[in-house]
């Protein structure tokens, strides 16, 4: 009964116009029109791109109207879970882009292979092909959608007058990275290790495919044991959505990391409260590290990502946090 309350609880002051995450993806939905309109002819499929996005734009009003007529908490979470729902349908929008520009991983395998000497991502899963080993880093890779849900859903349980600056956050830290893939085609070593063959990788030749993924999403199978059950839901999720773009820098360790950062922010303790008590009220901080550092490893793992993909990841993570987090404030005050 608590429950069912505190969702039809009405917002004691209610939202008039659109939330800043919303109006995060409405920025990106004006960006990208203006984008596939000047690259129309280079585009496979520009009308339903320019579709998708008037469906987008149609859903998220719809749902602001359904706000305003019944301005509760619930109504405000459905428009919440509507912009994650569908950025699981932004990201292979940004191939329909990327597909009609050359590929540019020869030049991030070569650097790749001056920092590490080698090609982690194909050398980690050879190493240690363990059953155990293969598992728990997949647990860690499927756990990604797990991690973003658990934290908007923890802000809107816990601290709901901060749940839309969380979810601006969130969202707009996407629409970032998306933004950076459509000009920076690197399809990752699924791909491009596939299209060169392994032994010409490991022989240290990385040559330039140009506009080789342009109809070609040919990939290597995923490393893991096959009737593993975290396998299983890495491999629905990439047969569901998974294209040869965006690999860097690593959008997975990118959002994640802020995530992190959100839920160790989150707590705010009063003074004089001593160092362990101030660490170990991070509960959901201490939760999900586990997850993260496996997500982090899983990513180079099943060769989604190379090793500088997810240094990108982390780096950048840690430079837009602070600055969406302050852009949160004034945008929700």
């Amino acid at each position: 009964m608590k429950t069912i309350k505190y969702l039809f609880e009405r917002d004691r002051k209610p939202k008039h116009g659109l939330t800043w995450y919303e109006w995060a993806m409405m920025v990106y939905v004006a960006m990208t029109t203006v984008v596939a309109l000047l690259m129309r002819q280079q585009l496979v499929n520009p009308d339903a791109i320019l579709q998708w996005r008037v469906q987008a734009v149609a859903m998220t009003v719809g749902l602001w109207t359904v706000y305003r007529l019944y301005p509760c908490r619930l109504t405000m979470l459905a428009r919440m879970l509507l912009q994650v729902a569908m950025l699981g349908t932004w990201y292979p929008d940004v191939y329909e882009f990327n597909r009609s520009l050359p590929c540019l991983d020869h030049i991030f395998v070569a650097y790749e292979q001056q920092l590490f000497g080698c090609q982690p991502s194909l050398l980690f899963s050879k190493h240690w092909p363990s059953p155990v080993v293969s598992e728990l880093v997949e647990l860690g890779y499927s756990s990604y959608y797990f991690i973003i849900g658990g934290v908007l859903l923890w802000f809107f349980c816990r601290l709901y007058h901060q749940f839309e600056r969380a979810t601006f956050v969130v969202l707009a830290s996407f629409f970032i990275y998306y933004t950076v893939y459509l000009f920076l085609p690197v399809v990752g070593p699924q791909y491009y290790y596939a299209a060169v063959g392994l032994d010409e990788i490991a022989r240290g030749h990385f040559p330039d495919l140009g506009h080789y993924f342009m109809n070609n999403q040919d990939c290597l199978s995923i490393p893991g044991v096959k009737s593993g059950l975290f396998h299983r839901l890495v491999q629905l999720a990439h047969d569901a959505g998974e294209r040869p773009t965006a690999a860097f820098p690593s959008s997975h360790v990118g959002v994640s990391t802020i995530l992190m950062l959100l839920s160790w922010q989150q707590v705010s303790q009063p003074k004089g409260t001593t160092w362990l008590a101030r660490v170990l009220a991070h509960r959901l901080f201490w939760a999900l590290m586990p997850l993260f550092l496996l997500l982090c490893l899983g990513t180079v793992y099943i060769y989604a990502h190379y090793a500088i993909d997810v240094i990108g990841g982390l780096a950048s993570a840690v430079a837009l946090y602070p600055m969406l987090w302050l852009a949160s404030a004034k945008a929700t005050a």
